[in-house]
């Protein structure tokens, strides 16, 4: 049995998924970025149930305990609060609710936006007008003084800190979305598939949204660290998650008074935040790149040469 040239070929042609892969190692600072991602993913997985207990466990005897005590255990090497707790031990923990409440805020505001920005693209444009200047109005307001406000009015809790935080942002996604949909929908591939009788919704969800969809999953990375800063804030401020919930915001905002004598209360969870904002723009930087057919030959010529 013999195999032509073509179908050797199309056997060693690497998958979607070998080619991402090698496009990633190419960018050093991305894959770096994209593993400690998925480190804070399994920590907000397993940190409750791992370190639960022992992140909310007092000790007063070890109040603000200093950083780098190496001759005690692993969760200590960060220091304690002022309660004797291990801020080790709490970060890890408060990594699910802080990444629990920046991914719902995107995923429900990513939805409702890009929604209404496909409505608003590709329907009449009356309707497009009124969509709009709903979201001119959601951007005439400072986001985070509408956080201040309904927060303050409903209470804080985790389900309302996402509602208002993806409200914020809704508009961000509409804008993007039917910016996209303008310039798409007089492209031939479109034109095409409305001659040979394809219904709108058929054009929109197939031959559209796929285009539009690499746009959206960068921008949906960068509104992630945003949202995630804003959270903070809220935290910081007091009128976001409250105790005995644990946020990185939070914890800055409970070591801010001991800045003087124990900086490492709020430099921890201030860095962890740093640290993971970083590495959501190297990826979304990457990501911008990787799904662009035109720039995308640099990155894969890059993992062809490591390779």
């Amino acid at each position: 049995m013999t195999i032509n040239t073509d179908e050797t070929q199309l056997l060693n042609e690497p998958s979607a998924l070998q080619r991402f892969s090698r496009m990633l190692w190419s960018d050093k600072f991305a894959f770096c970025a994209a593993i400690f991602l998925c480190m804070l993913v399994v920590f907000a997985l397993i940190g409750h149930t791992w370190l639960g207990e022992v992140a909310t466990k007092q000790n007063l005897r070890g109040r603000n305990l200093p950083p780098f005590e190496w001759d005690r255990a692993w969760i200590w090497w960060m220091g304690a609060d002022a309660l004797g707790r291990p801020l080790l031990a709490r970060i890890i923990v408060a990594t699910q609710n802080t990444l629990l409440v920046a991914a719902g805020a995107v995923l429900i505001s990513a939805i409702i936006g890009t929604s209404l920005g496909l409505i608003a693209g590709f329907s009449s444009p009356r309707v497009s007008q009124v969509i709009m200047r709903l979201a001119d109005v959601i951007m005439s307001f400072p986001s985070l003084l509408i956080a201040v406000i309904v927060l303050y009015m409903l209470g804080s809790s985790i389900l309302n800190l996402m509602v208002v935080l993806a409200i914020t942002r809704i508009p961000v996604y509409v804008r993007t979305t039917r910016a996209e949909v303008l310039e798409i929908r007089e492209r031939m591939f479109v034109q095409a598939a409305r001659v040979m009788g394809a219904s709108s919704k058929r054009i929109i969800f197939r031959h559209i949204l796929p285009v539009v969809l690499p746009t959206l999953t960068t921008l949906a990375t960068l509104d992630f660290a945003y949202v995630m800063l804003a959270e903070s804030a809220l935290s910081f401020l007091g009128i976001g998650i409250q105790p005995p919930e644990i946020t990185w915001g939070l914890m800055i905002s409970q070591g801010r008074q001991y800045l003087t004598n124990a900086w490492w209360l709020s430099f921890w969870p201030g860095l962890a935040i740093i640290l993971t904002t970083m590495s959501l723009n190297l990826l979304s930087n990457w990501m911008r790149i990787a799904f662009d057919p035109v720039q995308r030959w640099r990155l894969e010529m890059k993992g062809g040469k490591n390779g």
